[in-house]
């Protein structure tokens, strides 16, 4: 079960300053901004504190109780919210590209190690410039409902956002140092979650399960905010194309359905009233999602291949018309 929660995602706007003390003050201040939506949670860009800082990567990483993590740390706890801090985290000998995720209190709720840093040599024998690969795809559960991570290059590997669909994501948040573009949007509606990106230059945004951008930054805007509902199903209209008009009829705005590319014969269904849920609307008008329609066909599909007959199955459809309303 899901709950309804504001989001607010930061954009870094290619500003970085030559120290990491002067990255995380301009932050601190955008976050500061950010807490007066009073949001749920706030994501921030992709090791933010020390791009454009030199020196090596050892002299540049942090431990995780050192100034940047306290400092979000107070922030978070001030603003009674979850922050996604992403920085270059020493442990022991080795430095990882990562999101920490900090909880209500403040306190760590969870890590997340970039899983496939970039390559910094021509023989990729060194991953930005002595990033060490993380080993795991955790997700986190909000008091808002379950969320994952994935890190600007892990954008050109499918199997690790499949994974976190696998895990029950139903947000990932993709901190960034570059924009992402359209691939973001594909994994969105592939998998059937948001995805909320945070990045150092282009827009960062909130992309809804369809694949819809909610909202996005702007260069007059660096933080962009959307109050969303974890609790939403996505229907393919197969067999329910008279639902979305049944619950508007009955709910009108106490329920959000979009459908913003009718091409693609999805529809988000999404309460905006926290005593509505998507079981019950189920329950209610008669309806699955997308992922349960599809699963139907593969298991008849494997009885088909076996050379077995198809084994009745009943959905919640039941007998209405497949294309039509009536």
């Amino acid at each position: 079960m899901g709950a309804l929660a504001t989001v607010a995602t930061i954009c870094q706007g290619g500003v970085f300053r030559p120290t990491v003390r002067e990255n995380v003050e301009r932050m601190l201040g955008l976050v500061e901004e950010a807490l007066t939506y009073q949001p749920d949670l706030i994501c921030l860009p992709e090791t933010f504190p020390d791009v454009g800082v030199r020196g090596s990567l050892q002299e540049r990483a942090e431990p995780i109780e050192g100034p940047t993590v306290r400092a979000f740390a107070a922030k978070a706890r001030a603003g009674r919210c979850y922050l996604l801090c992403p920085l270059h985290l020493q442990e022991g000998e080795r430095v990882f590209n990562v999101a920490l995720l900090l909880d209500r209190e403040g306190e760590v709720a969870g890590i997340y190690r970039k899983v496939c840093p970039v390559t910094s040599s021509a023989d990729y024998t060194e991953f930005e410039h002595g990033v060490t690969p993380g080993a795991d795809l955790p997700v986190f559960d909000l008091d808002f409902g379950r969320v994952g991570v994935q890190i600007c290059f892990d954008i050109g590997f499918p199997e690790n956002w499949q994974t976190l669909a696998d895990r029950g994501a139903r947000l990932v948040v993709w901190p960034s140092a570059y924009d992402g573009g359209f691939p973001l949007r594909v994994y969105a509606y592939l998998h059937h979650y948001y995805v909320v990106s945070s990045t150092r230059t282009g827009r960062s945004r909130i992309i809804d399960p369809c694949g819809e951008v909610l909202v996005e930054t702007s260069d007059s805007n660096p933080i962009a905010v959307r109050r969303i509902n974890l609790d939403y199903v996505v229907i393919h209209l197969d067999w329910n194309k008279s639902i979305p008009d049944r619950i508007r009829e009955k709910y009108g705005s106490r329920v959000a359905i979009r459908q913003w590319d009718p091409g693609s014969a999805h529809v988000v269904i999404e309460p905006q009233d926290p005593t509505i849920s998507c079981a019950q609307l189920q329950e209610e008008f008669g309806f699955e999602p997308t992922a349960l329609y599809h699963e139907r066909h593969r298991i008849a599909y494997r009885r088909l291949l076996a050379g077995e007959p198809a084994v009745p199955q009943q959905a919640r459809h039941g007998e209405r018309p497949q294309y039509s309303k009536w």
